[in-house]
Formats: C-alpha cells, sequence, structure tokens
C-alpha cells in the first residue's frame, strides 16, 4: 500500500513494510485510546476527534517525523492513515500551522468494480 505525503510543494510516496497496515492494529489502538480524550488541532480544541481529524493528527505527526528524520514512525503514522481510511491515496499537509486544513485526498482502488 502506498500513500503520497505533499509536504512544501514536494511529494514523498511512503509505502510502509508489508504487514504493517494490520500488525501494528496495538500501536493504532494506542494512538486512539489516547485522541479519545480529545486533541488540541491548531487553535482549536477537539473534544473526539472524528476518524478524518484523526488521520489529519497523524498526518501532522507524519510531518513531524519526516522534519526530525525519524523513518520508521513516518511509516507507522502513513500506516495509521491507510488502515484507517480505506481508500486514501494521498495527504496534502498543511505547514502553516494549521493541522485542520491538511487535506486527506481519496480515490478508487483498481479493479474495485464500480
Amino acid at each position: 500500500m502506498l500513500l503520497n505525503v505533499s509536504i512544501d510543494e514536494r511529494t514523498y510516496h511512503i509505502e510502509p513494510p508489508p504487514g504493517m497496515v494490520v500488525e501494528a492494529e496495538d500501536f493504532f489502538a494506542k494512538m486512539d485510546a489516547d485522541m479519545d480524550n480529545g486533541w488540541q488541532m491548531s487553535r482549536q480544541w477537539v473534544e473526539s476527534p472524528d476518524r478524518f481529524q484523526r488521520c489529519q493528527i497523524a498526518a501532522d505527526k507524519l510531518m513531524t517525523a519526516h522534519n526530525d528524520g525519524n523513518d520508521i514512525l513516518v511509516k507507522l503514522m502513513a500506516a495509521y492513515i491507510l488502515n484507517r481510511l480505506p481508500g486514501i491515496v494521498g495527504v496534502r499537509v498543511n505547514t502553516e500551522g494549521e493541522m485542520t486544513e491538511t487535506e486527506l485526498v481519496m480515490g478508487t482502488v483498481e479493479g474495485a468494480g464500480q
């Protein structure tokens, strides 16, 4: 599974290792449990982030991990997004400090028989 991530006019093609999208479920569940308590998304407090907002949060973490050179966390955040939003093909991360402006790009899976 591949996730195209755009950060500052550059696009990165992130492909978590085979199986990570499913095998890291314990890690993803911990992330969800943390977000169940609410999350500061830029200037606004979100009491109960929905799955799109949770993926925006993960995309923000992905960008931070990318900037820090933490490739493992980059792949884990990409795997979380791919796991929680089936059909997602890309993310355009807002780098202006507005996490809620991060775009989640949905697509179709080839061969899905529309």
